[in-house]
């Protein structure tokens, strides 16, 4: 497969790897990228991988804890032309482990898919982070990807509190469906590339206490999830005041310092991980 991907939004790619021919007349080409931004060299955006990280602009949500709120308008242009990114990629090969398609929302993109396909050509692995906002868009681009980052913002009934969207639970639960259907696929299809993810919650401290995130993981175990990480809440590019939305209005937006994981009985996963910011 060679590194260039055609122009045509009528497309039919195989990666060689994978197997499965993808017809999309949905899609974009990947030069339709809006590219807010490219970290040359990651080392915790895929964790034990480094990474250079791609971030997309537009998300559809409006966490109220976000950080990246520049990220969030889908109507603002890219800052970095998609050619420019395959430059960039050719120019790393040997020196990187992957690329990290994130955002913003990348799953909002329909020229993600033969992005991803493209930078794959070039031998690198493919990162996602997502939360899991548009689930038929990230079934497209699942069989293509190494590893998922999913973000789970809260048990179901806050979800549109903190994401500030209807339905939101749903999709979300969705697309972790997606994440482990593919991960069971790929375990038991022999001589299938290996599949990782990690579902990973950030909590504020004056939101989610030590009773809270144990019933969370309680629920996430019980849905199947192996491997969880829960990610301290930082206060960086965070808008002032933070919203408040149901639950939210009880919110002790004042309060500092870690979540407080000692109620999670980390025997639940195969990883359990708290990340102090």
């Amino acid at each position: 497969m060679t590194s260039s991907v055609s122009e045509s939004t009528f497309v039919t790619m195989i990666d060689e790897e994978t197997a499965p021919i993808i017809h999309r007349p949905r899609s974009q080409s990947a030069t339709s990228l809006r590219i807010a931004g490219l970290t040359p060299m990651s080392t915790v955006d895929w964790p034990g991988k480094l990474a250079a990280t791609i971030f997309l602009q537009g998300c559809s949500w409006d966490c109220f804890f976000c950080s990246n709120t520049e990220l969030q308008d889908p109507r603002v242009s890219g800052e970095i032309p998609w050619r420019d990114v395959l430059d960039f990629a050719r120019k790393r090969r040997g020196l990187l482990d992957a690329f990290v398609f994130s955002g913003g929302e990348p799953t909002m993109q329909r020229g993600l898919l033969e992005a991803i396909v493209a930078t794959r050509a070039l031998g690198f692995k493919i990162g996602l982070h997502t939360c899991g906002s548009f689930p038929t868009l990230l079934k497209r681009v699942l069989p293509y990807v190494d590893w998922v980052g999913l973000d789970v913002k809260s048990l179901r009934p806050e979800y549109v509190a903190v994401t500030g969207r209807e339905k939101s639970d749903s999709a979300t639960w969705r697309s972790l469906a997606l994440v482990l259907e593919e991960s069971n696929r790929r375990q038991d299809e022999p001589g299938s590339r290996p599949f990782t993810y990690e579902v990973r919650t950030t909590v504020h401290p004056g939101v989610m206490g030590a009773e809270y995130l144990a019933e969370l993981a309680e629920s996430l175990a019980h849905e199947g999830v192996t491997t969880y990480a829960v990610q301290d809440f930082r206060p960086d590019g965070v808008r002032q005041p933070m919203p408040r939305r149901g639950f939210l209005h009880d919110a002790d937006y004042e309060a500092v310092g870690s979540a407080d994981v000692s109620l999670i009985n980390p025997q639940l996963f195969k990883s359990f991980v708290h990340r102090v910011q």
